[in-house]
């Protein structure tokens, strides 16, 4: 295996994030015709870590909490039972315009009827999270990091957010820490912080270990020139996809790790998903395949902790994408955002296209 990883660590895997929570029509309903809504505490970043926790891999969480509010102890208690650690600051909400931890308000959708999306995210206490907060010196130097996972909607969420991931990358690669970034471009969080942020994360990408990211994710963050205009279908992406990396690759060499999903949506319920992997010289190409969807949010999270968890696990790279690919078929199968495991065999069934009972 090219990653070798750090051995005697407390923790596989480390993320940051700014956990909130999810309220989900129940039985696949919009938002604005529904009355019985499910809530379940949520992040990205956890969505990533999920994978491992789930398979046994200690996990730790980097983030903050509203003091004394009854969402984070809902969060806290989700997190205990995803089998994950958790470390961060407890902030006090203030006056009822103070902090609190962000909403996120969707649908599933259905059939022809595809899922919408609301983001709340005022007041967000995940935009306080500050490096002075958290002895990194310890969580590195002294309990060990084998992979630190750290994603372009924290890094991009506030200043403070954005120099909090450029230390923890800093610390990483200083311990030998590998680092894995999730680019995650959202226009909205980059406005009227281009330079700046394109810097940062510039330099977070410069130390990565792996890479992850779309198209508009590499030329809008890195500014890395994208595919050239060319035939349509997924052969086409594909293919403009791997001539792109080629330029990330020549741009930050410390990489040896490139990855994305492809997707193409049939309905809510039936998409077409694949992947593509780069390990070191070595392309692997999943061809998009149908799979059945309940919710996909969380699909691309599932993607790469499956990837992930694979390195981790130090299994031979072509099986890296292939569990990433069934990682994140799983996920959709769940109305959490993220994917619960039950042990390897499910994600290799997933596979293997085996649906048939286990008994």
């Amino acid at each position: 295996m090219s990653l070798e990883l750090k051995k005697n660590c407390a923790y596989s895997l480390l993320v940051a994030s700014s956990m909130g929570v999810r309220i989900t029509p129940v039985n696949g309903q919009p938002v604005h015709s529904s009355h019985l809504f499910e809530m379940q505490a949520t992040s990205a970043e956890t969505n990533v870590a999920s994978i491992a926790s789930y398979l046994g891999l200690p996990v730790k969480v980097l983030t903050t909490f509203v003091k004394d509010s009854p969402i984070a102890q809902f969060i806290k208690n989700d997190l205990k039972s995803r089998h994950m650690d958790y470390e961060g600051p407890e902030i006090a909400q203030g006056d009822p315009w103070g902090y609190r931890h962000q909403f996120n308000i969707a649908d599933s959708g259905f059939g022809l009827r595809g899922p919408r999306v609301q983001n709340d995210r005022a007041g967000e206490v995940g935009r306080t999270l500050n490096v002075k907060d958290f002895d990194l010196e310890r969580i590195f130097g002294k309990e060990g990091v084998q992979v630190v996972h750290l994603s372009g909607l924290i890094g991009a969420l506030s200043p403070e957010t954005s120099n909090f991931c450029l230390e923890l990358a800093r610390f990483a690669k200083k311990h030998g820490t590998r680092i894995s970034f999730d680019l995650n471009y959202r226009a909205s969080f980059w406005k009227g912080r281009e330079k700046e942020l394109r810097g940062i994360f510039t330099e977070i990408a410069s130390v990565s270990d792996i890479l992850i990211g779309n198209e508009e994710d590499f030329q809008l963050c890195l500014g890395i020139e994208g595919p050239e205009a060319g035939g349509k279908g997924i052969e086409a992406k594909i293919e403009g996809f791997k001539e792109m990396i080629s330029r990330v690759k020549k741009s930050f060499p410390n990489a040896s790790v490139f990855a994305t999903t492809l997707r193409q949506v049939i309905s809510a319920n039936e998409h077409l998903w694949g992947a593509i992997m780069l390990e070191g010289n070595n392309w692997q190409v999943i061809e998009p395949r149908k799979i059945n969807v309940l919710d996909r949010i969380g699909g691309g999270d599932g993607f790469v902790g499956g990837m992930l968890y694979a390195i981790l696990k130090g299994w031979e790279p072509e099986k890296w994408g292939q569990f990433g690919w069934a990682s994140g078929a799983l996920a959709t199968t769940f109305l959490t955002d993220y994917a619960q495991p039950a042990d390897e065999e499910m994600i290799w069934s997933i596979w293997g296209g085996n649906a048939r009972v286990k008994r």
